[in-house]
């Protein structure tokens, strides 16, 4: 059997207007008039967490804006100082990370990524000499066991020695963090 044209019309109009009307609307329960609050006893991620998964998505600035919430949480710790100071040199603010990193190290208890990170800095900011000897210490805390450190302190130790070879050979120098992953600055700066 067949229903003429305006028939179907018909019943295709009452059936979408019934599957609107059931379900949920969209709208918030009558008497709420702003957004649901929020769980006090819920759990949040922590900044440093969601900061160094930025870092390796290359997304530098968002990635500054997590590590200072999880510093506003956890305090300015070593930690805390080398991710802050390990953004700011991938944004190109190279005294802000100069600043922070140098903090960092400053500390007990500096990690080599620390002192890698700084050593990066200072070869940004063309101080060959000085970063080669923070990639020594970078390398000692670390045994050797880091291919990044090791790399490093090779590269400033060539530049050092021959810098026009040096510049006719550029390399990336690298970043490390705590854990895993690498974050790798490359030559082309602001």
């Amino acid at each position: 059997m067949s229903l003429p044209l305006a028939g179907t019309l018909t019943a295709l109009s009452l059936g979408l207007a019934l599957a609107g009307c059931s379900g949920d609307t969209g709208m918030p329960p009558e008497g709420q008039l702003f957004a649901p609050e929020i769980d006090p006893e819920g759990t949040s991620v922590d900044g440093l967490i969601v900061g160094h998964r930025l870092m390796d998505n290359d997304e530098p600035e968002l990635a500054l804006e997590a590590y200072t919430r999880a510093a506003a949480t956890r305090g300015l710790t070593l930690e805390v100082l080398t991710a802050l100071g390990s953004a700011n040199l991938a944004l190109g603010r190279l005294n802000q990370a100069e600043a922070l990193l140098r903090e960092a190290v400053d500390r007990d208890g500096a990690a080599p990524e620390a002192w890698n990170n700084l050593g990066v800095v200072l070869m940004e900011l063309g101080k060959t000499a000085e970063a080669s000897e923070v990639f020594r210490r970078a390398f000692a805390l670390d045994d050797g066991r880091n291919d990044s450190i090791r790399d490093n302190l090779r590269l400033a130790l060539a530049k050092m020695s021959d810098p026009v070879y040096a510049e006719a050979n550029e390399e990336e120098f690298k970043l490390v963090r705590r854990g895993q992953g690498d974050f790798l600055i490359t030559e082309g700066g602001p």
